[in-house]
């Protein structure tokens, strides 16, 4: 990305919180409603990959069933980023009431235990708000990665916006992040991790809706060398103003195997949890990127 362009995303992206904050309620949706429809028939890069990422979730859809999973899949991601400029000007109570999960109890009685617990998240819904409703509703600060950006005032935005809704934010690169996670973790922590996408060579490879992409062996291994408990979670939307969620069953670490062969069966345990969510709510998973290796070029890599 050329230096303009950088200057432009940062600008752009300061502007949504600065200004898109101070609108309206209503008038934010109005907004991101209108922007995603307007994307959406522009047929761009990442609609079409969004559509064709679709297609591996829905593989019976017509054309016209994955063109309208696509515009809803746009206003999905639309009201994610209109809620995530707007979240810092949340009272406490509007984020309290902003999202209500289902079997919730796998996560209370995780953190009551002690043990230390490792929420993995794939890219659905809003996973800000989720972590806002953790530090907020439940009073339970928690540790998270963020992934290097450019320009680097643009990473400095998203770590100060993600500060500010009460997350302990660590670097995805410099190689101390892993160490940190896992002492939050001994300590009875909570950590937050958003893990289906890893294209990397660390990434470790999984069955994913049939056909074979790379997740990241993080959440595994954490689990494997901390103690703490794993569980996979899954967001989506309604036509209410809450977002829903479902906690789901712990991601044991088992009883036989080597470390990589019980990180390869717990990365598919959790490849299979995101895909049951992902399965009934396609429309708020919001993957505009290459995901399976099969969509690789390989003389450029993931993108």
């Amino acid at each position: 990305m050329s230096s303009a362009r950088e200057r432009l995303t940062d600008a752009l992206y300061g502007a949504g919180w600065s200004v898109v904050k101070k609108l309206p309620e209503p008038v934010a949706v109005r907004l991101g409603r209108t922007v995603a429809d307007l994307a959406w028939k522009r047929r761009g890069k990442g609609v079409l990959r969004l559509e064709s990422n679709y297609a591996r979730v829905v593989p019976d859809a017509s054309p016209e069933r994955l063109a309208d999973l696509s515009r809803a899949g746009m206003r999905s991601y639309l009201r994610y980023w209109m809620e995530s400029f707007r979240l810092p000007a949340w009272s406490a109570e509007r984020v309290k009431t902003g999202f209500e999960p289902k079997d919730l109890h796998h996560l209370t009685d995780g953190i009551a235990s002690g043990r230390g617990v490792i929420l993995a998240l794939p890219h659905m819904a809003n996973w800000d708000l989720a972590g806002a409703w953790v530090t907020t509703k439940l009073e339970t600060p928690f540790t998270t990665v963020a992934e290097r950006l450019k320009p680097e005032t643009l990473y400095d935005r998203f770590v100060a916006y993600r500060e500010g809704l009460g997350m302990e934010v660590l670097p995805h690169s410099g190689g101390t992040a892993f160490g940190t996670l896992a002492r939050r973790l001994r300590d009875g922590g909570l950590v937050c991790l958003v893990a289906e996408r890893d294209l990397s060579a660390s990434g470790v490879e999984v069955k994913f809706f049939g056909e074979v992409t790379r997740i990241p062996a993080g959440p595994a291994l954490l689990a494997q060398q901390t103690g703490a408990l794993l569980l996979p979670v899954t967001l989506w939307y309604d036509d209410s103003p809450v977002m829903r969620g479902r906690v789901h069953p712990p991601v044991e670490v088992p009883e036989s195997g080597d470390r990589a062969e019980k990180t390869s069966v717990m990365a598919q345990a959790l490849a299979d949890a995101f895909a049951t969510g992902i399965a009934d709510h396609p429309e708020d998973w919001h993957m505009l990127q290459r995901l399976w290796l099969a969509d690789l070029d390989p003389t450029k890599g993931p993108s």
